[in-house]
């Protein structure tokens, strides 16, 4: 029987969503080990001058715990 732990993360970049979910899942990575999900939990953006200027993503990692 597994036993899974739940991680929020939360991440950002210039260019979009795509790229935040991956950066979060990259340094999630680097410190968790046996990640086997994730949950996208929010969208947000922040705008500057009426421009996106910042893609934000918040995410639950999922992991086994060993």
């Amino acid at each position: 029987m597994a036993v899974a732990r739940v991680t929020r993360v939360i991440s950002s970049s210039k260019k979009g969503f795509q790229e935040a979910v991956e950066s979060a899942v990259s340094r999630a990575g680097s410190t968790l080990r046996g990640i086997t999900g994730g949950e996208v939990v929010s969208h947000k953006v922040k705008i500057e001058k009426n421009k996106i200027v910042e893609y934000r993503v918040e995410m639950n990692i999922i992991f086994i715990l060993e």
